[in-house]
C-alpha cells in the first residue's frame, strides 16, 4: 500500500482554469484536516505558481497545458505545478525581485516578484527545477506553526 494517495489534474494554460485548481486544492486539504488559515495559503500558493505558468510558459499563439499533482500523506501536502512552456532561472529572477524588508511598503515590490515571495512565505518547503518547462513543488505540513526558531513566543 502506497503511503500516500496522488490526484493530478491538467488544465488549458488559461487564466479561467486557475479556479478549477483552487477548488481540487481546496477540497483535497480538507480532506487531510488542515486548518481553513491553512487551506487559504495552499490555495494562494498554488494560485501564484499556476498564474505564473499561465503567463509566462506559453507564447501567445501558443497551446499549453498546467499539470497540478497532490500528493496526499496524513500529516503533509505535496503540490507539483508543471509546464512545459519556456523555462526561467528561479534563482536569477528571485535576485531581481530583490528582498522584501518590513521597512518597505508592498506596493514597492516590484511586478510579478510577489508570487515568488508569496509561495515561499506561506509553504514549508519549496523547490524549482527548471528544464523543458518550469516545475514548482510546494510542500505544506498539518498543524506546523512557521515561526522562525529566533522569534520569542508570547504566552497566551
Amino acid at each position: 500500500m502506497k503511503p500516500f494517495d496522488y490526484v493530478e489534474i491538467r488544465v488549458p494554460a488559461k487564466p479561467q482554469y486557475v479556479s478549477v485548481a483552487r477548488l481540487t486544492i481546496s477540497g483535497l486539504a480538507n480532506r487531510i484536516g488542515f486548518t481553513y488559515d491553512d487551506i487559504e495559503d495552499l490555495k494562494i500558493a498554488a494560485s501564484e505558481a499556476i498564474t505564473n505558468a499561465v503567463q509566462h510558459a506559453y507564447a501567445d499563439n501558443e497551446e499549453g497545458e498546467v499539470v497540478i499533482g497532490c500528493a496526499l500523506y496524513e500529516e503533509k501536502m505535496e503540490i507539483m505545478v508543471a509546464d512545459h512552456g519556456k523555462s526561467f532561472n528561479f534563482e536569477e529572477t528571485k535576485a531581481k525581485v530583490g528582498p522584501y524588508h518590513e521597512l518597505e511598503e508592498v506596493s514597492f515590490l516590484r511586478e510579478g516578484g510577489l508570487g515568488l515571495y508569496l509561495i515561499e512565505t506561506l509553504m514549508d518547503e519549496v523547490k524549482v527545477h527548471h528544464q523543458e518547462g518550469v516545475t514548482v513543488f510546494m510542500t505544506k505540513h498539518v498543524g506546523v506553526e512557521q515561526v522562525d526558531e529566533n522569534v520569542e513566543h508570547v504566552p497566551s
